[in-house]
């Protein structure tokens, strides 16, 4: 599992012109699953992006997390974050999880994410989704 993470001071997504996700201050998260995750790797990397500390303390410092903040957090599927560009011109797919068994994990992640923290939002899986997004810093991280 690839995870990009974004502190933002805001995030929507967008399909078929219609905002299906949004946050205010928060992180967004862009999640590549490849192959050999499961319900215990997507569990295990929710509870590092919701206790990774990226927001600033009061001398600037980042030294809280999404939970300390209570900020959103806009959970958005990226299979091309699977991708190997080791090799030639032309991305291959070949790490990144079947698309039915990575709808599931994306789907009991989004199910989780919401038992463990109150601001949710996700994008749709495999839809053509537009993602707008204010970096904050801008600090992102490959998790």
């Amino acid at each position: 599992m690839i995870t990009v993470i974004q502190r933002v001071a805001s995030a929507s997504v967008r399909v078929d012109n219609e905002i299906v996700g949004s946050i205010d201050r928060g992180i967004l998260a862009l999640v590549g699953l490849e192959q050999g995750d499961s319900q215990q790797t997507v569990e295990d990397r929710l509870d590092r992006i919701l206790s990774y500390r990226i927001f600033p303390d009061n001398q600037g410092r980042m030294n809280f997390s999404l939970r300390d903040t209570g900020g959103g957090l806009l959970l958005v599927s990226q299979f091309t974050l699977a991708a190997n560009t080791q090799r030639g011109l032309r991305p291959s797919f070949s790490a990144a999880l079947e698309p039915a068994a990575a709808q599931k994990l994306y789907e009991h992640l989004v199910l989780e994410a919401r038992k463990r923290h109150d601001r949710i939002a996700s994008g749709q899986f495999a839809a053509d989704m537009q993602v707008s997004l204010v970096n904050d810093g801008p600090v992102t991280f490959i998790l």
